[in-house]
């Protein structure tokens, strides 16, 4: 179990310029978040020119690249080329969100089995998102995920969880999780300061190693509900926090 910084964080700055930032803040590996809203990391420019998209994150960091993940779908020749470029860099793991509320089940499943499909091609796992506003939201859906398409995982996220108890919702998506998204939230707000909000992080770890998780903890916060001045702390704030609990 490691921590990682999402560069979703600075969504609205270059990527280039957040991966010169992260080591500051003792940051030593990374979830790239590729988004084509925006100025961070579009996925079609990572497409037209993988190789240079490789070579340059070899040559300007040392950040070491823990994941993808995926802000919107992309067709399946995209994503194929994005596994590609997962194989290169040496990174096993791509998150991507599952399909809105009302998009019908099985038509979720063969999506997601295609994907998953093309990823093994690769060596790469890919792991849908919990969170509102999808099909993933209610735990015992995003179970049924896993469990229709072999070799999918969960990337569960804890901030959507508080109202209907964390225990009860970890203990049916723990077998399936590969990755984790964290941030302090409360019922009410989905990030708010850290310390503020009901996350028990402690609490969290403790399952994770019940469960033998030895993946990534990706610090994410969502750069609109925090002024630019103020992420660089809340997140060391969390990496800290999460370094002395592991």
């Amino acid at each position: 179990m490691f921590v990682s910084a999402s560069t979703r964080c600075f969504a609205d700055e270059d990527l280039w310029t957040v991966l010169q930032r992260l080591p500051d803040m003792h940051f030593d590996k990374v979830d790239i978040w590729l988004d084509e809203s925006g100025p961070h990391c579009k996925p079609s420019e990572v497409a037209a020119a993988p190789e240079q998209f490789v070579n340059r994150l070899h040559d300007q960091t040392r950040l070491v690249p823990a994941s993808l993940t995926l802000g919107h779908d992309v067709s399946m020749d995209l994503f194929s080329t994005l596994c590609d470029v997962c194989k290169n860099l040496r990174v096993t793991q791509i998150n991507l969100p599952s399909a809105p509320i009302g998009t019908p089940f099985n038509s979720e499943i063969d999506r997601l089995k295609a994907l998953v499909s093309i990823a093994k091609l690769a060596g790469v796992r890919v792991a849908v998102r919990t969170e509102r506003g999808a099909l993933s939201e209610d735990a015992h859906t995003a179970v049924e995920f896993c469990q229709a398409v072999p070799g999918l995982g969960l990337a569960f996220d804890p901030s959507y969880y508080l109202r209907e108890g964390f225990r009860k919702q970890w203990s049916l998506m723990a077998p399936y999780t590969s990755h984790v998204f964290l941030r302090d939230s409360t019922i009410e707000q989905v990030q708010v300061q850290v310390g503020l909000g009901e996350i028990d992080y402690s609490d969290l770890i403790t399952e994770l190693k019940q469960h033998k998780f030895d993946r990534a903890l990706s610090i994410e916060m969502f750069p609109e509900l925090l002024q630019p001045e103020n992420r660089p702390l809340e997140m060391r704030k969390v990496r800290m926090l999460l370094e002395s609990l592991l």
